[in-house]
């Protein structure tokens, strides 16, 4: 029996392409592993089969108060599922729910949490929730915002994005390892080599490499239009859409843009994500004056 290793993000951040890495990585795969496959080797802390065994109901039907009071039960048996440390998957904010832990500390070894830039994530968000972009951004600023509780899925606190980051990321910890999803876009080497050096991890330089190639958005997106992937939302015609980094500028309005950055400037800028022509939309921000030459508004 081991502990938990976390890997934890805001929905539609990279979490399963972390999980795709690293199982071809750990397990060494000579081809590249469907996503299907992900759930062998690093646990889905949100699949009804860890509750269901404590409840005499099916999952739709337990209350919130009731799935609490065995989350801690639910990870302490996921340390018992191999004989070392095991991964698991979670959207959850590190915090508390009804006075029980979202995320059990006591058994808890570790966490790897990726973070991407919201204004990328709230066009992937709208598809997987089925909102449109202004939807989704009122979802991302909702403090408490929760997931549906339903047959396929336990629900998950997920709050705003801000406090999501925050909870995991704002105390520094020799336990905890932050990447960010535009570093494993346009660095993928080097970002990568930092996972498996928190992990202690020495893999050759090759086995790296096949790793980051088998687990690429394309490959990923590829072996989803052949074998189609379990855990794509109801409300999407892809889990694997688009991918890559900075397609926000193509995607939302100018309005758009300064509402998210109003509403997450703070978390935006630790990770350097406000754009340079949009950082008057920072509040409290010195907002641009009129030209000396009388070319401002008259």
């Amino acid at each position: 029996m081991g502990a938990i290793i976390w890997l934890a993000s805001y929905p539609k951040s990279g979490n399963t392409w972390t999980r795709a890495f690293l199982h071809n990585l750990l397990r060494d795969a000579k081809a590249p592993v469907h996503p299907d496959r992900f759930a062998d080797f690093c646990l889905g802390e949100s699949k009804p089969e860890w509750y269901l065994r404590y409840l005499d109901k099916p999952l739709s039907q337990a209350t919130e108060q009731e799935i609490m009071k065995i989350r801690p039960l639910v990870h302490r048996d996921m340390t018992q599922a191999f004989p070392d440390n095991v991964f698991a998957k979670t959207h959850n904010i590190l915090a508390e729910r009804g006075g029980y832990p979202l995320i059990s500390l006591n058994h808890t070894a570790g966490a790897i949490y990726i973070v991407r830039n919201p204004l990328d994530v709230v066009s992937s968000v709208a598809d997987h929730f089925g909102l449109d972009i202004d939807g989704a951004i009122g979802m991302m600023a909702t403090e408490g915002a929760v997931t549906a509780n339903d047959d396929r899925n336990v629900f998950e606190v997920l709050s705003t994005w801000s406090l999501h980051v925050k909870s995991w990321t704002q105390v520094a910890s020799p336990g905890l390892h932050v990447m960010r999803y535009e570093d494993m876009t346009d660095r993928p080497l080097q970002t990568f080599r930092k996972l498996t050096d928190f992990l202690g991890l020495k893999p050759p330089r090759e086995r790296l490499e096949r790793a980051i190639r088998f687990s690429s958005f394309k490959i990923l997106k590829q072996m989803e239009e052949r074998h189609g992937f379990r855990e794509r939302s109801v409300n999407s015609k892809a889990f694997f859409r688009s991918g890559g980094a900075g397609k926000w500028r193509e995607r939302l309005t100018p309005d758009q843009i300064r509402r998210i950055i109003a509403d997450h400037h703070e978390q935006m800028a630790r990770f350097g994500y406000i754009p340079a022509d949009y950082a008057d939309a920072v509040p409290g921000a010195a907002q641009p004056q009129p030209s000396a030459v009388g070319e401002g508004p008259r």
